[in-house]
Formats: C-alpha cells, structure tokens, sequence
C-alpha cells in the first residue's frame, strides 16, 4: 500500500514516519495515525501526519499488525 497516497493512510493506524529534522539521516519514529496534515491526495515524500504522540513527520511506512513492536508505548 503506497504511502504517498493521501487515501491508504486512516487515523488509528500504525506508520512509520521520518520527522523534518531526520530527513538527512533516514531515522524514523513508530506510532499511531492522529490527524492527516497533507490534504492533497498524492505527496511524492509522504504524506504528513501527527501522531498521537504528538509527533509531526511524513509516512514513510505503513505497518502491517505483524510488524508492530512489542509493548510500544504512546
């Protein structure tokens, strides 16, 4: 399921996304969908979010349950 496609990415999901200070390094953050921030339907890096930590950044990817980590804390 893409990620760069506003409509596969539901609040209540599970993603992985890259925040704007971690561009350069690739270093993604885990959590859960909040809100949706980009409102055009297609984003070629993503598209932004905030997390239900609070946390703002862009998918980079969406997990399947399997790949949840264990015991993750929001």
């Amino acid at each position: 399921m893409p990620h760069t496609i506003r409509k596969n990415i539901l609040p209540g999901i599970k993603v992985k996304i890259v925040q704007k200070q971690h561009q350069r390094t690739g270093q993604l953050t885990e959590g859960t969908v909040k809100d949706l921030l980009t409102s055009s339907p297609v984003h070629p890096r993503g598209i932004k979010v905030r997390l239900t930590s609070g946390i703002v950044g862009r998918v980079q990817q969406i997990l399947k349950p399997s790949e949840f980590k264990e015991g993750e804390n929001e």
